[in-house]
């Protein structure tokens, strides 16, 4: 067994095997004609049950054999241009490299004495991102998993700063369309769901500050806490940028934490055209980005960043056998101090293999481009008589209704939208994702992928319509 341990003797083993896999992901990723192949849980269930894993197949081409039919062949595929679902992008080579190194040499950021070189990389990345978004030289932060992560973190150092004993007082504002990870931390962080306070959007899905401001004066009457304000930077389902500069004054002037969720419109720090959008986010106690929405990169990569970088040590804690208080006093470089995670993986190397191939201007090009997609993509919708499209895009997100001509039911057009997102997955023609505005239902192109088109937008609404049509085609015949 010792023959599948990575090392110096095996080295020659690993190349083939590495290459091998390579080729088989690269001879997919060149022959896959739609991004699904509409197969089905209760389909692929069995295939994958009957697998016997404590027999094992010998070497690395029959598991690959095997792989294509329980994972590669029906995996979801980002990179294809009639993606359009979630918050996926393609993946750019330079970190897909990245990715490889890192996974093969396994470092752990957590001690320097486990990643040495890695722990200055990471550091290096986290300066550079703090320089984009204007912080000063006193800022820092860390990589986390994701955005849900860098959001409780940074809602766990806004509860500690807030210096609150009674937890029931403190209070957290956020947007009604902002993600619902704020929910999740303020009932991680032993606050309940109630404490965080919803504020209404304006017609373009950005958070009313005059509501903003009254909710925060009816806190302090109430003798509450105003713990924090999440503003958001891209919201899930509108790309919707709330108004940073507003909100950023109105939490210096009750001294409560901004913290900004950039985790989909992070990918501005890069853009050379729309880099303003993102104004008055200089003026946060924290943010949280994640490179593998906007940036480009493999899952996972993402960071949270603080203004002062002291606020992290309310993270910090010291064990003697990993990160023992001598450290500290040593100047010996833990990343362990600043995060929630221990054990954590080297995504950093990914983001600093795209910079170093591609540069900051050749990620924002990317993000560019994909926003304006989406703008052309409005257009598009605006002039379709079939479709009603919510607002027009910030970044690069389109939320839109099917409408068909003769049915004026709002619940039949509900059904008719969620058939057709449904059937249209089952095709495996193209992806698209739904979401719900004012209780309705609608469709969401999510448009990250620069490959796309507005001919693959044009093509996907049409098979949306087809879909729906038959839908109420059918129904009609049964009601008749």
């Amino acid at each position: 067994m010792r023959a599948h341990l990575l090392n110096d003797v095996t080295a020659e083993s690993y190349r083939l095997s590495v290459t091998e896999g390579v080729e088989r992901v690269a001879n997919r990723l060149a022959t896959t004609r739609r991004p699904f192949t509409g197969v089905t849980a209760d389909e692929l269930a069995p295939v994958i049950s009957a697998v016997d894993l404590d027999q094992p197949l010998g070497n690395v081409s029959a598991a690959l054999d095997e792989l294509e039919s329980v994972y590669l062949r029906d995996a979801v595929y980002f990179h294809h241009p009639r993606y359009l679902g979630h918050l996926n992008c393609p993946v750019v080579i330079p970190a897909v490299l990245g990715e490889a190194v890192l996974s093969a040499v396994n470092s752990s950021l957590d001690t320097w004495d486990q990643s040495a070189g890695g722990t200055l990389i990471e550091r290096r990345l986290i300066d550079w991102t703090a320089q984009r978004i204007g912080f000063g030289p006193a800022a820092d932060g860390v990589f986390t998993s994701g955005g849900t992560q860098s959001n409780l973190q940074a809602l766990l150092l806004a509860r500690e700063e807030a210096k609150t004993a009674d937890l029931a007082k403190l209070r957290i504002f956020t947007s009604e369309c902002s993600h619902f990870s704020v929910q999740k931390s303020a009932t991680l962080l032993g606050l309940g769901r109630e404490a965080v306070v919803s504020i209404p959007v304006d017609r373009n899905k950005r958070m009313q500050t005059v509501a903003l401001a009254a909710e925060l004066a009816r806190c302090t009457r109430e003798r509450l806490v105003p713990m924090a304000v999440v503003a958001t930077a891209g919201t899930t389902d509108f790309g919707s940028i709330d108004p940073l500069p507003e909100i950023a004054e109105l939490t210096a002037q009750y001294g409560t934490w901004m913290h900004v969720d950039a985790a989909y419109g992070c990918g501005l720090l890069a853009s050379t055209t729309r880099r303003h959008l993102l104004d008055g986010i200089e003026h946060a106690d924290s943010v949280t980005v994640d490179y593998h929405k906007s940036f480009f990169q493999p899952v996972s990569s993402s960071a949270v960043l603080v203004r002062d970088g002291a606020t992290l040590s309310h993270a910090t804690y010291h064990a003697d056998y990993l990160n023992p208080r001598r450290t500290v006093e040593e100047g010996i470089p833990n990343q362990v101090d600043k995060s929630l995670q221990t054990t954590r993986r080297f995504d950093a190397l990914k983001l600093w293999m795209t910079l170093r191939v591609m540069g900051a201007d050749g990620v924002g090009q990317l993000f560019d481009e994909v926003c304006d997609l989406a703008a052309a993509g409005w257009e598009v919708l605006a002039a379709d008589p079939r479709y009603d499209v919510v607002v027009q895009p910030q970044l690069s997100t389109l939320v839109y209704r099917y409408i068909p001509e003769n049915v004026t039911s709002p619940t039949e057009i509900d059904r008719a939208n969620l058939y057709a997102r449904k059937a249209l997955f089952a095709s495996g023609e193209a992806v698209v994702a739904g979401t719900k505005v004012g209780g309705r239902q609608y469709l969401k192109f999510t448009l990250l992928n620069p490959e796309t088109t507005t001919e693959d937008i044009a093509a996907v609404l049409d098979l949306i319509a087809g879909h729906a049509e038959q839908y109420l085609g059918e129904n009609l015949v049964h009601a008749s």
